[in-house]
């Protein structure tokens, strides 16, 4: 499985309420989350996201509540996957559970910048920014967790029978 796109790129501590803002949290349509994705750190996202992008954050990525409603509004807006040089560990299950693959690496957190086009190969972990030419690597997840992202999250890997 791989992921190209062009990058996002935002800072530390980004947390759920930066991600999805708490006054749209009344709704658990996915469309409607993703509308209103980043609104507060980023205005412009929603118009610049494209199918495929890549997010790029800094340590702790996704702190802050345990609401599944931040890595549903990052994925429905496109982002193909996320890259951090660390995850809230709620955030980072969160993230599984509904099939955003996220990757840690904290090289490719400090140097990759906005607007890099980069390409990610999970089985490999490998992350490639086409623009610099520099390649990282992260920890690959294993085969069960990269069944749970493909199936497109925990509840369609069981219902799929991948697990």
């Amino acid at each position: 499985m791989n992921a190209k796109g062009t990058v996002l790129k935002y800072g530390d501590n980004i947390d759920t309420d930066v991600i999805i803002p708490a006054r749209y949290l009344n709704t658990s349509d996915a469309r409607e989350l993703a509308s209103h994705c980043m609104e507060d750190i980023d205005t412009e996202f929603v118009k610049k996201v494209k199918q495929g992008d890549i997010m790029v954050g800094g340590r702790n990525f996704g702190c802050g509540s345990s609401r599944e409603h931040a890595p549903i509004a990052i994925k429905e807006s496109g982002i193909s996957c996320v890259i951090a040089a660390s995850f809230a560990r709620i955030f980072y299950r969160n993230a599984i559970n509904i099939g955003l693959p996220i990757l840690e690496c904290e090289e490719a957190s400090k140097e990759i910048k906005n607007g890099d086009e980069v390409e990610v190969d999970f089985d490999t972990g490998e992350i490639r920014d086409l623009t610099t030419g520099k390649e990282y690597r992260a920890q690959p997840f294993p085969p069960f967790i990269q069944n749970i992202i493909a199936a497109g999250g925990l509840i369609e890997a069981v219902k799929q029978d991948k697990l």
